[in-house]
């Protein structure tokens, strides 16, 4: 039966070796002089091999024992510069660095902040797409995915970082208004002219806060569909239905009368900026100081609005 021999195991037969003396290994490795003892005759008994000669002036390696440990060393060399190799990968601010943001208010939000960061940091490479597939994107070999998304977020195999929170309103145009009435309960949307997405937020952009937390989705009757913020901004101002829209960037269309704010027993649910990404423990510096950067922009940007 093959003996199984743990790196732990190997890199104190190692140090014993190199050192002369159970003593000296067990400095070098700063354990107690008793489980290095312990630690090579498991290795010899699960080998059935004496690996070094004991007396009580010397220690010397067998002739197996230095096999094993011309063997052994230059892979452990081998791996302990891997793992340095590997460890500089996370510290440094260096390489490739693949970034998925959301359409229109990706670039309008983070497009200066990138240049900047490039900028800051010349030898990363850095490479953006925009587009609406959030989660999905991180299938095709990005780094990191800023998504947009109402409600709750789905579970997934992803870290999600919050960057910001936007809150939502129900606007519709004064001739909307005229014509079907300012509606009190989200139930009445499954009657009225809504405009709605085709894909973006799944299609289901109409939820609301409860009471006692959590959020309602309510099907609306969504006869006019978009992927856009702005092009669904527009045709709420032309008058075609409902929208749910952020309160900022609905803001001076209200103030000026095309839009009128429609106040609910339940509010609109805000939209969450989140930023996605695969592990938590090995995130690579480089995509978490973008992180930290974005975060603390949009902290100071909410910081101002308010």
């Amino acid at each position: 039966m093959r003996a199984n021999m743990d790196l732990n195991t190997l890199r104190v037969f190692t140090a014993v070796a190199e050192k002369g003396s159970f003593i000296g290994g067990a400095k070098a490795l700063e354990m107690p002089t008793s489980n290095v003892s312990r630690c090579i005759s498991q290795l010899e008994e699960r080998l059935n091999l004496q690996l070094i000669e004991r007396s009580t002036r010397h220690m010397k390696l067998t002739p197996a024992g230095q096999l094993l440990y011309t063997r052994v060393k230059p892979l452990l060399e081998s791996l302990e510069q891997t793992e340095a190799e590997l460890t500089s990968q996370q510290i440094q601010i260096k390489g490739p660095l693949r970034i998925c943001l959301p359409n229109e208010i990706g670039p309008a939000l983070f497009g200066t902040l990138i240049a900047e960061f490039a900028l800051q940091h010349p030898e990363i490479e850095i490479s953006c797409v925009t587009n609406l597939s959030g989660l999905e994107s991180l299938r095709d070999d990005l780094d990191l995915a800023i998504i947009i998304t109402r409600g709750q977020l789905d579970d997934s195999d992803y870290i999600a970082r919050h960057l910001a929170t936007f809150p939502c309103s129900v606007v519709a145009a004064p001739t909307v208004l005229a014509r079907f009435g300012k509606p009190t309960r989200i139930e009445q949307f499954a009657t009225l002219p809504c405009i709605t997405t085709v894909s973006a937020l799944k299609g289901l952009p109409w939820q609301f806060i409860k009471k006692k937390g959590g959020f309602k989705t309510v099907a609306v009757n969504g006869h006019y569909r978009v992927n856009s913020g702005e092009m669904a901004l527009r045709a709420a101002v032309a008058g075609i239905g409902f929208a749910i829209l952020s309160t900022q960037a609905c803001q001076p269309w209200i103030a000026d009368g095309r839009l009128c704010e429609v106040a609910l027993e339940q509010p609109a649910a805000p939209l969450q900026l989140f930023a996605i990404y695969s592990n938590r423990r090995y995130l690579p510096a480089k995509t978490r100081v973008l992180i930290d950067l974005m975060q603390q922009r949009l902290g100071n940007m909410t910081e101002i609005a308010g």
